[in-house]
C-alpha cells in the first residue's frame, strides 16, 4: 500500500499528460508481440503441414501454399511496422510526459525562497531535475508496456492451445502469467534496497565529483583535498558494491525466465504428444502449439529490466511525489498575500509586512509599509544587514512574507550577482525576451553599450561563454545583464546594488544608460553608494529591519543622507 501511495501520483501525472497516445503505445507493443507470436507459430504449422502434404502426391495437389504463406508475409510486415510504430509512439510519448513533469516540478519550485533553497542544495534539486524524473520513465516503458504486452502473449497462447484443448489453454495461460509476473515482481523485491543505494551512491559520486571540481583551490587551502577524494572513492566503491548485487540479479532472473520456458514447453510437448496419440490434433496442430508456448515466455522476461529497475524508479516516484502532488500553499488568516497592484495608485504597496528567514523564527523585517507611486523612483539605504536586499526579494517574490500585504506591478529584477549561463550571448538574452528576434537584441545592447564589442567579436550574438559568463570581463558581464534587463518591458525595476564592484568610470557610464532607459518606470534601488542613490527621488533609510525615515529630493534631511553615503 505504501508504495502505491508514492508511485500513484506519478502514474495519474502520466495518464493525466498524453493518455492517448500512452494507450496507443501499449496496443502497438502488444501487438508486436502478438504477431510475432502468430509469425512463429503459423511458419512452424505452415512448414510441417507442407512436408506431410509432400508424402503423397493427392495430397500435394490439393494443399494451398498460397494463403498461409500470404499470411506469413503479411505478419512479418505487421511486425516489422508495428515495432516500428511502437517505438516511435512509446518514446515520444514519454518523453513528452518527461518534459511536462521537469516543467511541473521546476514550476513546484519557482515559488518563494527557491532560489535560496537551490543555493544550499544545488546537487540534491538538479539530480530530481534530471535523473529522477528520468528514471520515472521505467513505469511506463519497462513495466506497464512490458507487463501488458506479455499478459496478451499469455491469453494468446491460452486462446490457442484451448481450441486444441480446452484445459490445456487455461493452465498454460495461468502458468505464464503467475510464473512470469511472480518472477518480475519476486526480481523487484530483491533489486529494490541494491537499486535504492544505487541511486544513492550515484548522487553522492556526482555530487562530490563537481566539489571536488569547482572547489579544487578551497580544498586544497583547507587541507582537505585527500579527504574529498577519499570520499569520491567511498562512493565509487558504494556504487560498485550495487552495481555487482543488481548483476546477480540479473543472471539469476535471466536463469529463473530460461527454466520458465524450458518448462513450459516441455509441459506442452508431453500435453500435445498425449493429444497427438489420441488423434485429437494432428502434427501441424502439434507443431503451432509448440511454438507459440516456445514464443509465449519471451514477453515476460522482458519484464527484468523493468524489475531491475522498479527501485529506483519507486526511489524517484517518493522523492518528487509530494512536488507533483503539491498545490499553493494556502494562506494563512496572518500570511502574506502577494497581489497585482491595482489599476489606479501606486504600482507598489506594502502593508504592515514581516519576514523572517526559512527555518529561523526570529524576524528581519518588522511591520514595513511603503508604496510607490508610477515613474517614482526610490532608493532603500542603511547600513550592511538592516534589510534592504531582504526587502527587494519580497517585492520579486523570491522570500515569502510572514504576514501583511504585498501588492505590485510586473516587474524584473537586477540582482548584485551577474547570472549568466554557459550558452551563447543571444540565448543568454533570451532569457529575458524568449521570442526576441536579433534587431531587438542588438538594440538592447547599443542601449546598454555592449553592442560594439559584441560586434568586434568573431561570432558575434553567437559567442559562446563559459560557465558563469566566462569569457567577459566584469564591466561586458553587468552590461549584458543590463541588456537583458531591458529586454524586460515590465512597469518596475528593482535594482540590488547594480553597479557593486564596478569601476567608476564603468559604473558611472552604467547608470546613465539606466538612467536614460528607464524613463516612465519606477525604480526601487537597494543601495548604499551615493552614486546609485543618485537616480532616486526619494530616500527610505532602513535600519534594524525598519523604514526609520523617508526622505525626499529638495529638503535638507535629503541632501545629508545622500551624501553620507559612500562616494565613489
Amino acid at each position: 500500500m505504501r508504495v502505491w501511495r508514492d508511485v500513484r501520483p506519478v502514474l495519474d501525472a502520466f495518464r493525466e499528460a498524453q493518455p492517448r497516445r500512452l494507450a496507443l503505445g501499449a496496443g502497438l507493443a502488444a501487438l508486436t508481440v502478438l504477431m510475432g507470436m502468430a509469425l512463429l507459430g503459423l511458419s512452424g504449422w505452415f512448414i510441417t503441414a507442407t512436408a506431410l502434404a509432400g508424402l503423397q502426391a493427392a495430397t500435394a495437389m490439393r494443399f494451398d501454399v498460397f494463403m498461409p504463406s500470404a499470411g506469413i508475409r503479411l505478419l512479418a510486415l505487421g511486425r516489422t511496422g508495428a515495432r516500428y510504430a511502437e517505438r516511435l509512439v512509446t518514446h515520444d510519448a514519454t518523453f513528452g510526459v518527461l518534459a511536462a513533469l521537469r516543467e511541473r516540478l521546476f514550476r513546484g519550485w519557482a515559488r518563494p525562497d527557491a532560489a535560496r533553497r537551490l543555493l544550499d542544495r544545488p546537487a540534491r534539486l538538479l539530480f530530481r531535475l534530471t535523473a529522477d524524473i528520468d528514471a520515472l520513465e521505467s513505469f511506463y516503458l519497462r513495466l506497464l508496456v512490458p507487463a501488458g504486452a506479455a499478459l496478451g502473449a499469455a491469453l494468446l497462447a491460452g486462446i490457442v492451445l484451448g481450441a486444441m484443448n480446452a484445459w490445456m489453454g487455461a493452465a498454460l495461460a495461468l502458468w505464464l502469467v503467475v510464473a512470469g509476473w511472480g518472477i518480475a515482481l519476486a526480481v523487484a523485491a530483491r533489486a529494490r534496497p541494491a537499486a535504492v543505494r544505487r541511486a544513492h551512491a550515484i548522487e553522492a559520486l556526482r555530487s562530490r565529483a563537481a566539489d571536488l571540481v569547482a572547489g579544487q583551490t578551497e580544498l586544497v587551502m583547507a587541507g582537505r583535498i585527500d579527504a574529498q577524494r577519499a570520499a569520491l572513492a567511498a562512493a565509487d566503491r558504494h556504487l560498485a558494491a550495487a552495481d555487482h548485487v543488481l548483476n546477480r540479479l540479473e543472471a539469476h532472473s535471466g536463469m529463473a525466465y530460461g527454466c520458465a520456458g524450458t518448462l513450459t514447453l516441455v509441459a506442452v510437448l508431453l500435453a500435445v504428444a498425449a493429444l497427438v496419440g489420441e488423434g485429437a490434433i494432428g502434427a501441424p496442430a502439434a507443431a503451432l502449439a509448440l511454438l507459440v508456448a516456445l514464443t509465449a515466455i519471451e514477453p515476460f522476461s522482458a519484464l527484468r529490466r523493468g524489475a531491475l529497475e522498479a527501485g529506483r524508479a519507486w526511489l524517484a516516484a517518493r522523492r518528487l511525489a509530494p512536488r507533483l502532488s503539491e498545490q499553493a500553499p494556502a494562506a494563512s488568516a496572518d500570511a502574506a498575500v502577494p497581489a497585482a497592484a491595482p489599476d489606479c495608485g501606486p504600482v507598489l504597496r506594502l502593508r504592515d509586512v514581516a519576514v523572517a528567514h526559512p527555518g529561523n523564527g526570529v524576524a528581519v523585517l518588522h511591520g514595513i509599509s511603503m508604496a510607490l507611486a508610477a515613474g517614482e523612483r526610490v532608493a532603500l539605504v542603511g547600513p550592511s544587514g538592516a534589510g534592504k536586499s531582504t526587502l527587494l526579494a519580497v517585492v520579486a517574490g523570491e522570500l515569502a512574507a510572514v504576514c501583511g500585504e504585498v501588492r505590485s506591478a510586473p516587474h524584473c529584477l537586477l540582482t548584485q550577482r551577474t547570472e549568466l549561463f554557459q550558452d551563447s550571448l543571444r540565448d543568454n538574452l533570451r532569457l529575458a525576451a524568449p521570442s526576441a528576434d536579433d534587431a531587438r537584441l542588438w538594440s538592447a545592447l547599443q542601449a546598454s553599450g555592449l553592442a560594439q564589442e559584441v560586434r568586434a567579436m568573431a561570432a558575434g550574438l553567437d559567442t559562446a561563454l563559459g560557465e558563469g559568463g566566462l569569457g567577459l570581463s566584469g564591466g561586458q558581464s553587468r552590461r549584458l545583464a543590463l541588456a537583458r534587463l531591458l529586454l524586460r518591458d515590465v512597469p518596475i525595476w528593482l535594482l540590488d546594488e547594480p553597479t557593486e564592484a564596478l569601476d567608476t568610470a564603468t559604473a558611472h557610464d552604467v547608470l546613465q544608460r539606466l538612467d536614460a532607459e528607464a524613463a516612465g518606470r519606477t525604480l526601487l534601488i537597494a543601495t548604499h553608494l551615493r552614486r546609485e542613490a543618485a537616480l532616486a527621488d526619494r530616500l527610505l533609510s532602513m535600519r534594524d529591519g525598519r523604514i526609520s525615515a523617508d526622505l525626499r529630493r529638495g529638503t535638507a534631511a535629503f541632501d545629508a543622507a545622500l551624501k553620507a553615503l559612500r562616494p565613489d
